[in-house]
């Protein structure tokens, strides 16, 4: 058997994961025909590469050896094949410029600029409420950035050979909640104030159902969760029937109240990812402009930032 470029794959995923189960997953296949190919690779190479036990798979010393040669081929065959793809598809589209976005109240300022600084027909626009399969279209090359969120505690899995730039490192999510309700009358919202409302999140967002019920258990609260998407929640909270986890750039509307949760206990990190430094470079400027006029014109947020010393930029 001659050792292939799938085959080192196969080696430097059982190592990331320590795990053969896992492996096969983020590889597409069983774990039966994982473990097959794993016998394979070890007889051609002459001796056990991966210790299996109750706690997963730990590489032996010969399996060291072959990781320290795998990982610098497999890490440069992936920039090569992303590279290529970023020149093919930069070929392909001319002028057009492909983003993809979560939702965000950046994104029209966004596309202003960028229609503005970097060529009149561009961009073309793909909206999804999942950040990973937004990050799968950008490797592929169906897109070439997308502007996405991260669930504090459910990281996205960003696929080989991507670059990504952090927007914002830390943004807090707000309540939304009936202008009447009377926690509105606070400057900040304690989770403790909402103990008998129900909350509607979007579970199609990759993360934000998972991270609100580990925040409420956290804060000793049952969750009360009712699934829906957002553009109904909003109505919702309007008439008191739910309360919402919400964006602090939200624009501010008279039958809703946005706020702060007492010591920002929910929190996204804002990423814009790309294949390559130079497509970062095409979009980021514009997209950090047109995030914060969004913050700028959030009166919310602009107070949570100034009390922070955190002040917008100009």
């Amino acid at each position: 058997m001659e050792l292939e470029v799938r085959h080192l794959r196969v080696l430097c995923a059982i190592a990331d994961h320590g795990s053969l189960h896992r492996a096969a997953r983020e590889l597409g296949l069983t774990q039966p025909t994982l473990s097959t190919q794993l016998g394979r690779i070890e007889r051609a190479l002459g001796g056990q590469l991966f210790v299996r036990g109750r706690n997963g798979c730990r590489p032996t010393p010969l399996g060291h050896v072959a990781l320290s040669r795998a990982r610098p081929l497999v890490a440069e065959l992936a920039a090569i094949v992303t590279e290529t793809r970023a020149a093919a598809a930069r070929a392909a589209r001319g002028p057009q410029l492909r983003i993809g976005a979560t939702a965000s109240r950046a994104i029209p300022g966004w596309l202003r600029r960028l229609r503005a600084r970097v060529s009149p027909a561009a961009p073309v626009l793909q909206m999804d409420v999942s950040a990973n399969s937004l990050l799968r279209m950008v490797a592929s090359g169906r897109l070439d950035m997308a502007f996405v969120h991260e669930v504090e505690g459910s990281p996205l899995r960003v696929p080989p050979g991507l670059r990504t730039r952090v927007l914002v490192e830390r943004e807090p999510q707000f309540v939304t909640l009936a202008a009447d309700h009377p926690a509105a009358a606070r400057r900040e919202v304690r989770l403790a104030d909402l103990v008998g409302d129900r909350w509607m999140i979007d579970s199609t967002v990759d993360g934000e159902w998972e991270g609100l019920c580990r925040v409420l258990r956290e804060a000793g609260l049952v969750p009360n969760l009712l699934h829906g998407d957002y553009l109904t929640a909003y109505s919702l909270a309007a008439t008191g029937e739910v309360v919402t986890v919400s964006q602090p750039t939200a624009a501010p509307r008279a039958d809703v109240a946005v706020r702060p949760l007492e010591g920002d206990p929910i929190g996204v990190r804002l990423l814009l990812a790309a294949r390559t430094e130079a497509e970062l470079d095409e979009g980021y400027a514009e997209l950090e402009e047109a995030y914060w006029e969004a913050a700028q014109q959030a009166p919310a947020y602009r107070e949570w930032l100034e009390r922070r010393r955190e002040l917008v930029p100009a």
